[in-house]
């Protein structure tokens, strides 16, 4: 049988790893979902001067100001 102390440095010692581990797990998920969202391609339109972004690895894309159709800006 465990004394007190020892039971309670266990019970708090499986709470953090479970906290840790949670937290792990949701920081993960967050990053995955979102990193798709916070990276964009940018776009500058010869037409109308506009400059609007598109996901990620879109090579041409539509103006929404004209509709014309351009190409990414490379740096």
């Amino acid at each position: 049988m465990l004394d007190l102390t020892t039971a309670a440095v266990l019970y708090c010692t499986l709470v953090a790893g479970l906290f840790l581990g949670l937290w792990l797990y949701y920081d993960r998920r967050d990053h995955a979902r979102f990193e798709v969202e916070r990276r964009k391609t940018i776009f500058h339109c010869i037409r109308c001067d506009a400059l609007y972004s598109a996901p990620t690895g879109t090579e041409l894309a539509h103006c929404p100001r004209c509709g014309h159709e351009n190409s990414r800006l490379r740096f």
